[in-house]
């Protein structure tokens, strides 16, 4: 299997699937850097720029969720960066996830498992603002338990099938 419409397999949950080697190519150059032009793309892939275009409208919305800017948050002066793990009483849980959704401070929200029901990623000025919300939330919701990890520094960001040459 060789040229532009090859396929690659991709590991996903587990499962050995089938990729374009057009589309692995197309997603592991906008995951080194999405906003490369087309053009480029096209030249360091030798895949055909209206291949491209055509491939990343149809991947935008389903494979491609969206595109996003990754920052330094402490240069921004956001020096409380953390992982919460929480498990909340059942009936609540809706509740607290849409309270969580809402809230600015909540970067990223996952559904987890192992005796805990939901992990947030918290960004804060400060480890005060943190308790703060931690109050607020244990004021609002029957937590039943509650861990906090946090960030010292970041080793490897959103790297996952930026495959390198």
């Amino acid at each position: 299997m060789s040229g532009t419409d090859s396929e690659k397999p991709e590991i996903t949950g587990g499962l050995l699937t089938m990729i374009k080697q057009a589309d692995l190519k197309l997603i592991s150059a906008l995951r080194k850097n999405a906003r490369e032009s087309l053009t480029t793309i096209s030249r360091n892939s030798r895949i055909p720029i209206s291949t491209l275009f055509d491939r990343l409208k149809q991947q935008e919305g389903s494979i491609i969720m969206k595109h996003t800017t990754l920052l330094d948050f402490a240069k921004l002066g956001y020096n409380c960066r953390a992982n919460l793990l929480l498990s909340v009483e059942r009936e609540q849980r809706d509740k607290l996830i849409s309270y969580l959704k809402a809230h600015p401070a909540i970067n990223n929200l996952f559904k987890i498992n192992n005796g805990f029901d939901l992990m947030a990623e918290v960004i804060f000025n400060n480890v005060k603002e943190l308790e703060e919300f931690y109050e607020e939330v244990e004021k609002t919701f029957k937590i039943n338990e509650k861990k906090t990890f946090y960030v010292i520094d970041d080793l490897k960001r959103e790297e996952f099938l930026g495959i390198k040459k």
